[in-house]
């Protein structure tokens, strides 16, 4: 159209689908991005591709039979998802779990947090461009996974942590292996920092980008690593501590906008980075206080529990999960859902997009570590 003697142009904007296998998703998620040339303005997140039924199976399921199931929502976390699932049934019956299998639990799922938080380091810095680092992480992670083979049988879903206690001790040559890792870690994990966070690309890349304030946080019930990058100093093991994590001294790790804004994709990366020290902190205490003594407490064989329900949730790696379990006093569970906090971040995707470019959208979608296992479950 002409205004005058000026001739005025107007544009559609522009739809693009990022998935449901664009690598920058981090698994099989479809973002519907409306862009106007390189600027996003509206994102809408796409779920369901991964759905397997995971929670109507489980009322078709023993209780034990419902931990391979668990396994399979945060498959990068999956010891974290075993361990609060038994928890909530374990409050129900009443059991009590021997102190070694209480240290054993907190052991492992500290070395799980390092190796998720490490594969978040590799991929984020693939997204970020920083391809060296990826190799580095892995490598260190191989040491973890290969501990939680020689422990449970197998890499990745384990089916180790049991209602009452954990299915198979560690013996002492493992602890002194754990010890050793720990100890040749921590200095590795500085150089990472070093090499990556301290690096000005990255920084450039990070700071002042997908920036998420306290108020949006609390609005769509973030948690975890996302929450803590805003700034809020909110952590179950400290907060609400379950297991016997009130016995361990650790610090709870908050985003400080020491590069930015508070709540920007970079201190989403350095919380996740220094909560891997606080988890060799807490290691090295276990590791002091871990005593001989029996890991399984007393379980009846054919498991029923009480009528009544229960909402259990634990600190995971990427956030809270929760897990509201209801029984009707049957071997199978009348009712088990489990709040994702994958599902409540990836919902934060339409807040985060406008306004940013699409490589910054990258950016953002890496910061919030996300699994869509747990999102569809």
């Amino acid at each position: 159209m002409r205004l005058g003697d000026m001739e005025v142009l107007k544009s559609d904007l522009l739809t693009l689908n990022m998935g449901p296998q664009h690598p920058a998703t981090h698994g099989v998620l479809r973002v519907e991005i409306k862009t106007d040339s390189e600027i996003v303005v509206e994102a809408t997140p796409h779920l369901g591709y991964l759905h397997r039924c995971f929670e109507k199976h489980a009322e078709n399921l023993d209780y034990r039979g419902v931990i391979p199931f668990v396994d399979r929502m945060d498959y990068l976390a999956a010891m974290s998802m075993e361990w609060g699932y038994c928890l909530a049934v374990e409050k129900m019956l009443g059991t009590e779990v021997p102190k070694r299998a209480e240290y054993i639990r907190i052991l492992i799922a500290e070395l799980q947090r390092i190796a998720s938080h490490l594969v978040y380091f590799g991929t984020y810095g693939i997204d970020m461009g920083a391809f060296t680092t990826f190799l580095y992480c892995f490598q260190d992670r191989e040491e973890i996974l290969r501990l939680f083979e020689e422990l449970s049988g197998a890499r990745m879903l384990y089916n180790y942590v049991w209602i009452g206690g954990v299915w198979n001790d560690i013996n002492d040559d493992q602890l002194r292996r754990v010890k050793t890792f720990v100890d040749r870690f921590e200095g590795e994990l500085k150089k990472y920092h070093q090499l990556v966070g301290e690096n000005k690309i990255f920084i450039e890349r990070t700071a002042n980008v997908g920036v998420l304030t306290k108020e949006q946080c609390f609005d769509y019930g973030a948690t975890g690593p996302v929450l803590r990058g805003s700034g809020v100093e909110w952590d179950l093991r400290k907060n609400r501590p379950y297991g016997m994590y009130e016995k361990f001294d650790f610090n709870v790790v908050t985003g400080k906008g020491e590069k930015g804004t508070v709540g920007d994709c970079w201190d989403r990366y350095y919380v996740r980075i220094f909560e891997m020290f606080e988890s060799i902190k807490i290691i090295r205490q276990v590791l002091e206080g871990i005593e001989e003594g029996p890991v399984m407490g007393k379980v009846s064989k054919i498991i029923k529990v009480p009528a009544g329900e229960i909402y259990m949730r634990t600190e995971c790696p990427r956030g809270e999960l929760g897990y509201h379990l209801i029984s009707d006093g049957g071997k199978t569970p009348y009712r088990l859902k489990v709040k994702s906090s994958c599902f409540t971040h990836t919902s934060m995707l339409p807040i985060i997009a406008p306004g940013q470019m699409v490589a910054d959208l990258v950016a953002s979608i890496g910061s919030i570590d996300i699994v869509l296992g747990e999102v569809d479950r």
